[in-house]
C-alpha cells in the first residue's frame, strides 16, 4: 500500500532548536542548490546545475585508448570530453583505502596477488571494461576511474565484485563484529560484499534485507545494460543531488527537509517512499511568498564563502586562497584587542579562527591539503587547546580529514578528502582583467609600458600620428601625472600622440595605432 505523502507546507515552519538540522532546497530548471542548517547558520552548501552535473558514481561501458606502462596507468575512453584515468590499483580495487569510512578489514589475498601485476598484463588498447568513476574532472584534469564497481544505498555499499564485508570506522568498536556477524548472516551464500554505513548503526533486519534487495536490484540492471550498450556509453547514472541529500544528510536530527518546488517535492517524497519511508515525514513543500533561502540569509552566505577575507565575531579574520595544488588559511587578529594581554588576544583569536575554519571547510567544499598559518603561540598549553578545539570541529564533517598536527614552522597541515570540484570553482571562473593573478599592474605601469611601446614603434616606423588607446583611468593619468612625459617623448621622436578612452578595455589592455 502506498505510503500518504506529507501535507503541503504553505508558511515557514518555527526555526529548528540549536541542536538540530534544518535543510532548505531550491530548485530550479538549470540548477539545484541545498543549504544545511546547523546552530542556527549555514553549514554546508550543494549545488548541482543540469548542464554540470557531476559523474561520481557513474558506471560506464569504457575503452581502452591507451596503456601507460611508466605510470602503470591507463586512459580510458567513455564518452566524455577528455579520456578519463585509471591506476593499476583502482583497476582491480583495494576496498579498505577507497571506502574512507570502512575499517581496515583483512584483505582478500587473490586482490593482493591481482595487484601485483603491472597494469600492461591486465590491459590492451582496445579493451572493454566497465569502470566507475571516482572522481569528476578537475582542472585539466581527467575523471579518475576505478574498476571495482561499488553501488551506494541508504545503510550499505555494495562491492558487486569483492567478498569484503568492511563496517564504517565512526560505529564504535563493540558493535563493529556484531552488525558484521548479522550481515554474513543475512547475505549467506550470495555473491557480493557490503560496507555498513554509519546510519546502520541501529538499523533492524529488515532494513537491512531491504537495502540490499534494492542493492542486487540495481546491479542487475547495470549487468543487463552492460550486455546490450556498445563501449563508451552510460549503464548507470548516480542519483541527483536532492536524492544524495536525502540518503546521506539527512540524520535524526533533521528537523526537516523543506523544498520550494512542488514537482521536485513529489518526486522526493517518490522516492522516500520507495527507500526511506521513515523520512518522509520530514519532507514538506515550501509554498511561502519570502524566497526559501532569505529564511536564514543563505545567499549572503553564499556571497561571503567566495571571497578571500572571513570576518571572526572578535574582529580578527582569515584570508583564505585556494591554489590547485592546495588551499591556504591565514589567521590576523585584526582589530581584537578585548583580552588583557597579548597572548590571550592571540589565544581567541586562533580558538575563534578553529570553528570558523572548520565551518569554512564544509561550506566551500575545499578539499585537497590545506595549510593553516594561526598566529604564533608562545604557550604549548594554548597550542594544543587551540589543535584539540580543530579537530572537534572538524569531527562533525562528512567527508573524511587528517590533521597532522603543527610543523616546525608553526604551521598547521591537513588533508580534506576531495570527490568535487569546490565552491568556488563550481560558481566562479578566472577574472577576464587579470586572468586569475588576483592583481592588475597600476596605471602608472601600464602608462610607462605604452610610452615604451611608443618608443619601439617610432624607431622601426615613421607614421604621421601615434595614436594611445586605453582603459579610462590609462588615459586620465597620461592627461593629469604623465602629461609632462607624453609631451617630451612627443617632442623627442618629432610625432604627435593623441589619446583616446575606450571603457571596453581592461586596465591593462592598450593599443597604439600608427596613422
Amino acid at each position: 500500500m502506498a505510503l500518504p505523502l506529507p501535507l503541503l507546507m504553505t508558511t515557514p515552519t518555527p526555526t529548528p532548536l540549536p541542536n538540530q538540522q534544518e535543510i532548505l532546497v531550491n530548485w530550479s530548471p538549470q540548477e539545484s542548490r541545498v543549504a544545511v542548517i546547523e546552530h542556527g547558520a549555514v553549514q554546508e552548501l550543494h549545488v548541482e546545475r543540469t548542464l554540470e552535473r557531476g559523474l561520481v558514481g557513474n558506471v560506464y561501458m569504457g575503452k581502452v585508448v591507451r596503456v601507460l606502462p611508466g605510470m602503470q596507468s591507463a586512459f580510458i575512453d567513455v564518452g566524455l570530453d577528455r579520456a578519463a584515468f585509471l591506476h593499476v590499483a583502482d583497476l582491480i580495487g583495494n576496498i579498505t583505502s577507497r571506502h574512507a569510512d570502512s575499517d581496515a578489514g583483512t584483505a582478500e589475498s587473490p586482490a593482493a596477488a591481482a595487484a601485483a601485476r603491472p597494469i600492461e598484463k591486465q590491459l590492451f588498447e582496445g579493451q572493454s571494461l566497465m569502470v566507475q568513476v571516482l572522481k569528476d574532472a578537475i582542472g585539466t584534469k581527467g575523471a579518475r576511474l576505478t574498476g571495482q564497481i561499488s553501488i551506494a544505498g541508504r545503510l550499505l555499499v555494495f562491492l558487486p565484485q569483492d567478498n569484503h564485508i568492511g563496517v564504517s570506522q565512526k560505529i564504535p568498536h563493540r558493535q563493529r563484529d556484531e552488525l558484521r556477524e548479522r550481515l554474513q548472516s543475512l547475505n549467506a551464500g550470495l555473491a557480493g560484499g557490503f560496507i555498513l554505513r554509519t546510519n546502520a548503526e541501529d538499523a533492524s533486519d529488515a532494513e537491512l534485507l531491504e537495502d540490499i534487495g534494492y542493492l542486487r536490484k540495481t546491479w542487475a540492471r547495470i549487468k543487463e545494460a552492460g550486455l546490450r550498450q556498445p563501449p563508451a556509453s552510460l549503464m548507470h547514472r548516480d542519483l541527483d543531488l536532492l536524492q544524495r541529500v536525502l540518503r546521506d544528510v539527512v540524520a535524526e536530527s533533521t528537523q526537516s527537509i523543506r523544498i520550494d518546488s512542488r514537482e521536485q517535492f513529489g518526486k522526493l517524497c517518490d522516492f522516500a517512499a520507495e527507500f526511506m519511508p521513515g523520512m518522509l515525514r520530514k519532507i514538506a513543500h515550501y509554498a511561502g511568498e519570502r524566497p526559501i533561502f532569505d529564511l536564514f540569509n543563505v545567499d549572503e552566505e553564499l556571497a561571503r564563502a567566495l571571497g578571500r577575507r572571513v570576518e571572526l565575531k572578535s574582529g580578527g579574520y582569515l584570508i583564505i586562497d585556494q591554489t590547485e595544488a592546495l588551499t591556504t588559511v591565514d589567521v590576523n587578529t585584526g582589530g581584537f584587542v578585548g583580552a588583557r594581554n597579548f597572548d590571550d588576544t592571540i589565544f581567541r583569536t586562533n580558538l575563534e579562527a578553529a570553528q570558523t575554519i572548520a565551518r569554512q571547510l564544509r561550506l566551500r567544499n575545499l578539499g585537497g591539503i590545506v595549510i593553516v598559518d594561526f598566529i604564533d603561540m608562545i604557550k604549548e598549553t594554548h597550542q594544543a587547546q587551540v589543535l584539540a578545539e580543530f579537530q572537534k570541529q572538524l569531527a562533525r564533517d562528512r567527508i573524511k580529514t587528517s590533521v597532522n598536527g603543527f610543523s616546525a614552522l608553526g604551521l598547521l597541515e591537513m588533508t580534506r578528502k576531495r570527490t568535487r570540484e569546490s565552491l568556488a570553482h563550481q560558481l566562479c571562473e578566472p577574472c577576464a582583467a587579470c586572468a586569475g593573478k588576483g592583481v592588475v599592474k597600476t596605471t602608472r605601469s601600464v602608462s610607462y609600458d605604452i610610452l615604451r611601446e611608443i618608443l619601439r614603434e617610432a624607431r622601426q616606423f615613421n607614421p604621421r600620428e601615434f595614436r594611445v588607446i586605453a582603459s579610462p583611468r590609462v588615459i586620465e593619468f597620461f592627461l593629469d601625472e604623465e602629461s609632462h612625459q607624453l609631451a617630451t617623448l612627443s617632442e623627442f621622436i618629432g610625432k604627435p600622440i593623441s589619446l583616446q578612452a575606450e571603457s571596453a578595455m581592461a586596465q591593462e589592455q592598450y593599443d597604439i595605432v600608427l596613422i
